[in-house]
């Protein structure tokens, strides 16, 4: 049977979380051998510390054997490619000279301050060092598709916090957006590069947000499916660490970050900083990290109640308003409870003045 694009999506954006693990994926990797398209991918590497590289690396199904036999061609990686020196770079300018099309994956940011020279892979042939700028310009202007993975090559990241001394700037910034596919997270999910690459290849480009993000992994909130979400709906909130409480005031991020780790955690599946005692810190957020009010830890400054449109809250006072008995608990998509409660309440004045 042939695997749809139905499916696929299904699949692999939660509808079926038991999916995506080894049967849906090596569903996957059957359909895209049946393909037999040559799928090159080029992966450079900016200011990064390769840790998007290596959760990839740690990818357990498909492996990464199966990723880079069945599922892409990987032409070029700078830290795991057995070629060095002028060998491997010159895959880079032969990729620019040849008519193939290829994918290009980007990760880390790019420095953009001096010409870019905070950063280098390679020389020219007069043995001037070639900046990663203008690797990313150059092969991203030739790409199919760019993949911009991990969160500094998608917000900028730690290198572009203030007071951002090389000019760090996301890759959004560097070319066209348009080309561009944003899979955030510090580091970003093994699933998320496998899903998008697979996709490419069986049915062209997903569907993205506004933010060129696929919809099928980033559209729902991290506090939408927190299992600590039933304790932030009574206002049952930790105070200090270890308490298995909503961790909201503790400096959690859930509430303004996309991602689906909830559905399919980390290690295979085995946990996630929430079950694991951490308040989730926001790392495939645009403000990650360096914002005002955005260290790991910090409280958010101001805080979106889910559910009540328009309410704002300081986030010191949280606390007090979700155990208020005029809101009489704060609950996810229940705006018409708040304004039941409220009813009541109008009527009971009613009573009592008559």
């Amino acid at each position: 049977m042939r695997l749809t694009r139905r499916d696929f999506i299904k699949a692999a954006g939660g509808l079926g979380a038991a999916l995506l693990t080894s049967p849906f994926l090596s569903k996957v990797a059957e359909a895209i051998e049946r393909e037999k398209k040559n799928f090159p991918v080029i992966w450079i590497q900016g200011q990064t510390d390769a840790g998007c590289s290596e959760s990839i690396l740690n990818t357990v199904q498909p492996t990464v054997v199966d990723m880079v036999t069945d599922i892409m061609s990987l032409r070029f990686h700078q830290t795991i490619m057995a070629a060095s020196g002028h060998q491997c770079i010159s895959v880079l300018h032969e990729a620019l000279k040849s008519d193939e099309k290829f994918i290009l994956v980007v990760e880390g940011s790019v420095p953009t301050k001096d010409e870019g020279v905070y950063c280098t892979i390679g020389e020219d042939e007069n043995g001037r060092p070639i900046t990663f700028l203008k690797w990313v310009k150059e092969l991203g202007e030739k790409a199919m598709y760019v993949v911009a993975i991990g969160t500094c090559a998608t917000w900028g990241g730690i290198p572009a916090a203030e007071p951002n001394p090389t000019g760090a700037k996301p890759v959004t910034e560097i070319i066209d957006p348009k080309k561009v596919i944003n899979l955030p997270g510090c580091p970003a999910r093994p699933h998320h590069l496998v899903g998008v690459l697979a996709h490419l290849k069986l049915f062209g480009l997903p569907e993205l947000d506004s933010k060129r993000r696929p919809m099928v992994f980033f559209s729902r909130l991290i506090h939408d499916n927190c299992e600590m979400r039933p304790f932030f709906e009574k206002g049952d909130f930790a105070k200090s660490f270890g308490e298995k409480k909503c961790m909201y005031l503790l400096g959690c991020k859930g509430p303004i970050t996309y991602n689906d780790c909830p559905n399919y955690q980390w290690n295979s599946g085995l946990n996630w900083p929430i079950r694991g005692g951490s308040p989730c810190i926001g790392c495939a957020a645009e403000s990650f990290i360096g914002s005002t009010g955005n260290g790991i830890y910090m409280r958010l400054p101001e805080a979106k109640v889910p559910g009540i449109p328009g309410l704002k809250v300081k986030a010191d006072k949280f606390g007090t308003i979700v155990g208020a008995a005029t809101i009489g608990g704060i609950i996810a998509h229940a705006m018409g409870r708040v304004l039941a409660h409220k009813k009541k309440k109008e009527e009971k004045k009613v009573e009592e003045e008559r």
